[in-house]
């Protein structure tokens, strides 16, 4: 089946009413203007450089704006091209995106990185084909890249364009769902004016983000609204159809926080799948609700790494939310003497870090609040001994 034809299949779904289009392309021709008055100065609108807008649309997926700004800008100090990021370690990556989340995305910048070097000279492909190749590159930002640096007319469909383009036809089904999505995908098509893809792309973005946004949206300042179905009809707010979503887990963990005779704290590298890959974290293990833990890490401890351990004390409990898990984690601080592993101070997935070596690996978030208990309680012990 021909583009076209998918786009007239796409678009049948929406049942548009006679002149519908014509209204939403007219309205159209506000939202640019709009866009160049009402953008925010953001670093990665000043660039036409495809690797900085890659970065900034790796970063911004799941992620605010104003988390994403310093981060962005501390990126690209630090790796300020392909081949600067192609030729960094791998935690090195990580230790600079640490707390943005998701670390999958700077391993997928880092491997692409690598691959764009070696068949590229470092440069970032023009095609659609072969950028999409690279790991991590979705629909979305191979058409994000394309149009804004490349100005090639290809529509992006973020949850922001997601959430106008559905208000605007009053979508009666979820946007994330087909055949639903292809119909999104065909009036984004439709839409975008030829030659003004840069612009046109960022301006429904913007849109998204600060007028039609989830609740509370500003429909007497949208330049879409003479257009808009659900703005006429007056139930802005049943749009875009939501997912019934399932219950978020919680789990427990105990933690274990083992030092040694020199204040030095055990971490281990999490292996390559699952949550949290290739970060430096604390030895954990699954608990059910509040049992005593500190029995439990001594005998994991012991068959893990071979260390012999004495509980301590407890920490506070930390309570930690990731997008689709919460979890509370029950740390204990645990003594190791005489220290063991003295042939493996430093190995790739286990080694022994002093407090200021700390700041040198990336850890997760919910970790640093650990530390954070821990160096609270080591405060309180020199307060007792002072």
């Amino acid at each position: 089946m021909s583009q076209q034809s998918e786009a007239s299949v796409g678009l049948s779904v929406l049942k548009l009413a006679d002149g519908a289009l014509d209204a939403m392309t007219s309205a159209i021709t506000q939202l640019h203007p709009w866009y160049e008055v009402e953008a925010r100065d953001l670093p990665w609108r000043r660039t036409r450089d495809p690797y900085a807008i890659w970065v900034s649309e790796a970063m911004l997926q799941q992620t605010q704006v104003a988390t994403v700004i310093p981060y962005y800008e501390r990126w690209l100090q630090r790796f300020p091209t392909v081949s600067a990021l192609a030729e960094a370690e791998e935690g090195e990556v990580l230790l600079c995106w640490e707390g943005l989340g998701y670390y999958r995305r700077a391993r997928f910048l880092h491997q692409a990185a690598k691959v764009l070097v070696s068949d590229r000279q470092g440069m970032v492909p023009r095609e659609t084909e072969a950028f999409r190749a690279l790991p991590g590159v979705g629909e979305y930002t191979a058409a994000a890249v394309a149009s804004i640096a490349f100005d090639q007319d290809q529509a992006v469909l973020d949850g922001n364009v997601q959430r106008v383009l559905a208000r605007l036809v009053c979508l009666e089904g979820p946007p994330t769902k087909a055949p639903w999505r292809r119909a999104l995908v065909a009036l984004a098509g439709r839409l975008l004016p030829s030659g003004r893809a840069r612009i046109h792309n960022q301006a429904l973005m913007e849109l998204g983000a600060r007028v039609c946004t989830p609740r509370k949206p500003r429909c007497d300042v949208c330049p879409l609204a003479p257009a808009c179905a659900a703005e006429r009809v007056g139930d802005v707010a049943r749009y875009p159809v939501k997912v019934s979503r399932r219950a978020i887990p919680h789990r427990h963990l105990a933690v274990g926080v083992v030092r040694d005779r020199e204040a030095r704290l055990l971490l281990y590298k999490r292996p390559y799948s699952g949550m949290l890959a290739g970060l430096w974290d604390f030895p954990a293990l699954d608990v059910a609700g509040l049992q005593p833990v500190a029995g439990a890490l001594v005998e994991v401890l012991r068959q893990r790494y071979g260390l012999r351990v004495v509980p301590q004390h407890a920490l506070p409990a930390v309570n930690h939310a990731y997008t689709h898990l919460k979890v509370t984690l029950h740390p204990w601080v645990l003594h190791a003497d005489p220290p063991p592993l003295v042939a493996a101070e430093r190995t790739d997935t286990l080694r022994w870090v002093g407090l200021a070596g700390l700041s040198e690996v990336a850890l997760p978030r919910a970790t640093h609040k650990v530390l954070e208990a821990l160096s609270e309680s080591w405060a309180d012990e020199a307060d007792e001994k002072g």
